[in-house]
Formats: structure tokens, sequence, C-alpha cells
């Protein structure tokens, strides 16, 4: 299997802000038939970032998660994610890597995944990316030892959920 690697660089003030989910590997703790996935991040007086990830569940109910992600103070790409409450942030191995593997230059859309393999998101700033471009990202996953047998495409209105 090939070695997951992330972006040389990562600009976190450019990264930030609203994220729309334009696909992803299957997640026990989201529905597959979730819709209108997006991820919102901002950056936190002492340099984490918080996330506060939306979606419409099966039921169509509202859901959110809120967390924190730590970026690697040498490597701003490697970002380490808990949505435990914040209290027990502090307990140890309870955080998970998420590395951004690719961005494009603009920061519009950026391919998240997880050094295991396990877990895959390709993320865009419009709630649809053109097909071709889709394909691009998909294939740098797959080149980069992901299965996306069971890539998910979540339903996007473009629009943020309420909760």
């Amino acid at each position: 299997m090939a070695n997951v690697q992330d972006v040389d660089r990562l600009d976190l003030e450019r990264y930030v802000g609203m994220w729309f989910e334009v696909g992803r590997l299957p997640l026990r703790f989201e529905d597959d038939d979730a819709r209108d996935v997006t991820a919102e991040y901002s950056l936190n007086d002492d340099g984490t970032v918080q996330v506060d990830n939306r979606c419409l569940n099966a039921q169509g109910e509202p859901t959110q998660a809120l967390g924190e992600a730590k970026p690697d103070p040498d490597h701003s790409a490697l970002l380490q994610v808990s949505f435990l409450p914040s209290a027990l942030r502090w307990i140890p191995f309870t955080r998970a890597d998420y590395w951004v593997l690719k961005i494009d230059p603009a920061y519009r859309r950026a391919l998240v995944g997880t050094p295991d393999h396990k877990h895959l998101w390709l993320l865009s700033r419009e709630p649809r990316i053109d097909p071709q471009v889709e394909a691009d990202f998909l294939a740098e996953a797959e080149r980069r030892g992901f299965d996306l047998t069971e890539w998910i495409r979540p339903a996007q209105s473009g629009r943020r959920v309420e909760v």
C-alpha cells in the first residue's frame, strides 16, 4: 500500500472557512445518506482550529459535531482532531490524524485523509465541482493507496445546515 503524504505547506489562514463535502469514504459516525455536509474551520487564539461539522442525517434532521484540530507545530498540514467535549480533550490517544493531502493553489478544493487509508474526504468551497477536477483529485487518492470502491457523494443543496 502506498504511503500517505501530506502537502508540503498549508497556509491555515487560507484554509479556514466553509467547505462543502463533495465526497467521502464511509464513516461510522456519519450516515451514508447524510446530505448538505459541511465543515467550517476557524482559527482560535491559541493556534488551534475550531471544527464545526454539520449535515442533515438520513432522517433529514440537522446534526452538528464540534471539534478542535491541533496543527503540528512544524508542519501545519498534519492536524490532530478531537470531537470529545473540550474538558476531555487532554486525554491521550483521543485525537485522530487528519492530513491535508492535496490542495489547489487557490485553496478552493482539498483532499483530506488519514495515514491509515481508512478515511478520506474531498472538500470544495462550492457545493459542486467540475467532474474532471473531481476525477483528478480521486485519481491522486488512488495513487496514494486509497480504495474508493465505497466512495459516497452526498447530495448538496448549497446551504449550511442550521442547528
